[in-house]
């Protein structure tokens, strides 16, 4: 769901504009132009959190890159609505090049599908062609962010973590085992990456409602309680 464009004024884009002010503010003595979003599992909502990140980033009017760095199971280009015929695996062996897969979502987002699934995508993903991709990027956008697998299903988010500035773990409430969110906190620790938040996806609040939500991301809970 695309929030943050369906329903801009709503709690919740509210929450992940803040996430972007979040990340801004954390940027000012890092690196931080490049941040991947992954989960311990499936399903908790990594690319949705993704994709909202990225049109609230849009919103600023800086040169927003978002990669769908999911070479198993893609989502991106169902949830934007846009093709899936090439994308980041077509650019990494050098069947297209980058102004032929990207495509421009609105004036400030661009978004790079996964392309064609390839039988190797650890392998490809972990590739100097894929640093190199990242550098180049870098120079032409403000902020690139990566879409990527679970952590605990394949190495693909650890591989990557190292090629960016920051991790968003997302962790689901009432759906994600308190092991499985360790373990995925170890595994990306274990290759040093820089975990900057864990978001806590599925929360509900306040009786369900869209205002208990906004009350439980800025740490209070109904009746003004802190969490």
């Amino acid at each position: 769901m695309l929030i943050v464009q369906d329903n801009p004024k709503s709690p919740i884009s509210e929450a992940y504009r803040t996430l972007r002010t979040n990340i801004q503010f954390s940027n000012f003595d890092d690196d931080m132009s490049t941040v991947l979003v992954t989960s311990s599992g499936p399903g908790e909502g990594k690319s949705t959190t993704a994709a909202n990140l990225a049109l609230s980033m849009a919103e600023t009017g800086k040169r927003i890159l978002l990669i769908d760095c999911d070479l198993r199971k893609p989502s991106l280009h169902k949830k934007f609505n846009i093709s899936n015929n090439k994308g980041l695996s077509n650019l990494l062996i050098g069947q297209h090049k980058f102004a032929d897969v990207a495509q421009r979502y609105n004036e400030s987002l661009y978004i790079l599908t996964s392309g064609t699934i390839p039988p190797n995508p650890s392998e490809m993903l972990a590739s100097k062609k894929m640093q190199s991709f990242l550098d180049e990027a870098k120079k032409t956008f403000d902020f690139i962010i990566l879409d990527t697998p679970p952590v605990i299903a394949v190495t693909d988010a650890q591989l990557l973590s190292t090629m960016v500035g920051g991790v968003l773990l997302v962790i689901a409430a009432g759906q994600a085992e308190i092991g499985a969110a360790q373990k995925a906190k170890e595994l990306l620790e274990h290759v040093k990456a820089n975990i900057i938040g864990v978001i806590l996806n599925k929360a509900e609040a306040g009786g369900g409602k869209n205002y208990g939500y906004y009350h439980y991301y800025y740490g209070e809970g109904p009746k003004g309680k802190k969490k």
